[in-house]
């Protein structure tokens, strides 16, 4: 079978889920079993899996569905815990206190807070940090589901401490010795040249956050309105981008999205107090009376303005779960303190299903799914709560989490026989490799401006930017390698590909949508998010292009040419929006008359 064919086959299950899931708007508990049948199917009939293989990828996928649970259920028991405690009221008067504006909110929140912690826990964390504390303030679940999910690009890349680049893409290039005697020192380098195509193409995610939420859920449904805070967006974005390069090139990849966000809340936190660049009092934006919403906008969440017993909360007392949360993370995740061994030493595993290679395991301890619980726990504490506010806060989590599940069970199933297609006795490469191989067949020197999308539809597929460094960097390599460029830009490439997938990543949304009670919207989101994700992918890859031809093709080339086109219809965009303002336009029509 030649290499077109199979990639077109590999390409079903994922045309299945772009056909019920976003195009036909099934929900993902019905859309994704029929993508699991065809990822069987195919493995059993065409690569020839063993069945065995088959149901152990499953059961492998029903246990990491399982560990998705949990983290859905610990962040809404917090947010619950945080309701029914007064918590969430005071948090939300402090956040009106710094702007009432949404648009600031959202960049200050979703940019920086979620940056902060992608980089602390990375796996999708924010969403179940961010996307309820968004609704918790009043925000429509599926604007801060959007939101949550946009965000998890530029900061994914070094998420989990590094993960994605020391983890995914060293594992992923030690396979072949023959490239370098020290992994470390080439994934270091290639983690540095990650951080400067990120921090390139990242710059406008602040923007395209706020101009979706304006566009979707406002009343004007303009995206000039979210356009018009472009000054405050965009020095939000270097506030954690300038740090966030400089960490990546001077100290490692551990560090880039932890300090970027901090560093960053630093800066814009107190310049937004102090109205830096922020609208004039009268252009605050808000979303209308919430009787006025789409029904489609809101989740089974309610959210109560629930005060304090003592009738008043301190800002500290207030904030102190999310901090506790942001530091247990941290402590967790450093290797060289001992609270990480231990809790990873603590290891649930099912070795050699079925009497296959596959393994399936988790470390309960270790997921922040735990932490949540630990937090929320805490959190009875030292708010004082009672044991009736308490109860109804893990009742109503629990009703919250359980839609969540039939979607979650057929999908990560799915993904897992994707993985684990290889090896069967048709002698096929795994689906995403033959996938990627019919791509490169196709594009040939034009490779690296299609190298960034191959990583998000491994990020896409899998659901994790680790595991589709893991799958694609060797192969990312040798295809740089073959076109005789330099192939560490390729890699790097891959990696931010790789981070920019997760905005459209199916059970990474499933989840966001877990949280906030918007199950059965995961299509309507996807439709929504593709388009941040075609920008950062398309941007990435041409930069990419400019990059490794621009010795040999000079500096007009494809890359650099479309490059030049985005960023010209970029400052085009933002520098005659003021003309563009519905808002402005019947103001300037009253004046007139």
């Amino acid at each position: 079978m030649n290499t077109g064919t199979l990639a077109l086959l590999s390409l079903l299950p994922i045309i299945a889920v772009g056909v019920f899931l976003v195009g036909l708007r099934w929900p993902a508990s019905k859309a994704m079993p029929i993508s699991y049948i065809v990822a069987v199917l195919l493995a059993l009939f065409v690569w020839q899996v063993p069945g065995a293989t088959v149901a152990a990828a499953s059961v492998n996928g029903l246990v990491v569905a399982g560990t998705l649970l949990y983290i859905i259920f610990g962040a809404i028991l917090l947010l619950n815990t945080l309701q029914e405690s007064g918590g969430l009221k005071t948090i939300r008067q402090g956040f009106i206190d710094v702007s009432p504006d949404r648009r600031i909110q959202v960049i200050i929140i979703a940019w920086l807070f979620g940056a902060f912690i992608e980089g602390s826990a990375g796996f999708g964390t924010p969403a179940a940090v961010a996307v309820p504390l968004l609704v918790g303030l009043g925000f429509p679940a599926m604007a801060a589901v959007i939101a949550g999910m946009v965000i998890q690009s530029t900061p994914v890349s070094f998420g989990a401490v590094g993960t994605p680049i020391l983890v995914g893409v060293q594992s992923g290039l030690a396979a072949d010795a023959s490239i370098t005697d020290n992994f470390l020192a080439l994934t270091t380098m290639v983690g540095g040249r990650v951080a400067i195509l990120h921090a390139i193409v990242g710059t406008l995610v602040p923007l395209f956050v706020v101009a979706l939420m304006t566009r979707f859920f406002g009343k004007n449904k303009s995206f000039s309105e979210g356009i018009k805070v472009w000054k405050f967006a965009l020095f939000a974005a270097f506030a954690m981008t300038i740090p966030y390069v400089i960490v990546a090139n001077v100290l490692g990849p551990e560090f880039p999205s932890m300090i970027g966000g901090l560093v960053g809340l630093a800066i814009v936190v107190p310049a937004a107090k102090k109205g830096f660049l922020m609208p004039p009092k009268e252009e605050y934006w808000d979303f209308e009376e919430q009787s006025k919403w789409d029904p489609s906008w809101t989740g089974k969440i309610e959210i109560k303005d629930i005060a304090h017993k003592s009738g008043k909360m301190s800002m500290f007392q207030a904030w102190m779960p999310y901090i506790l949360v942001g530091l247990f993370l941290v402590m967790t995740r450093l290797t060289f303190l001992p609270l990480n061994e231990w809790l990873t030493s603590v290891n649930v595993t099912m070795p050699n299903i079925f009497g296959t290679e596959i393994t399936a395991s988790f470390q309960p301890l270790y997921l922040p799914g735990t932490i949540f619980v630990v937090v929320s726990l805490i959190t009875f504490a030292i708010h004082q709560m009672n044991f009736r506010s308490y109860k109804s806060a893990l009742t109503q989590s629990g009703k919250t989490m359980i839609p969540a599940s039939a979607a979650l069970l057929f999908t990560v199933p799915m993904v897992q026989v994707f993985l684990n297609s290889g090896g069967g006795a048709a002698g096929f490469g795994s689906m995403p490799i033959e996938l990627a191989n019919g791509v490169a067949a196709l594009t040939g020197d034009l490779w690296p401006l299609f190298s960034s999308f191959v990583g998000g539809l491994g990020a896409f597929i899998a659901g994790s930017n680790t595991i589709s460094n893991m799958m694609f960097s060797l192969f990312q390599y040798d295809v740089g390698a073959q076109i005789g460029v330099d192939a560490t830009w390729i890699v790097a490439l891959q990696a931010v590909g790789g981070a920019a997938g997760n905005m459209i990543c199916v059970h990474n949304v499933v989840a966001a949508c877990a949280v906030v009670g918007l199950v059965g919207k995961e299509g309507d989101i996807i439709r929504k998010t593709i388009f941040p994700f075609l920008y950062y992918a398309t941007f990435a890859g041409a930069l990419g292009y400019s990059i490794v031809w621009t010795a040999e093709k000079g500096i007009f080339n494809i890359g650099t040419v479309v490059a030049a086109i985005i960023t010209t219809v970029a400052v085009y965009i933002i520098a005659t929006n003021k003309n563009r303002d519905p808002l402005a336009n019947l103001q300037q029509k009253r004046k007139t008359v």
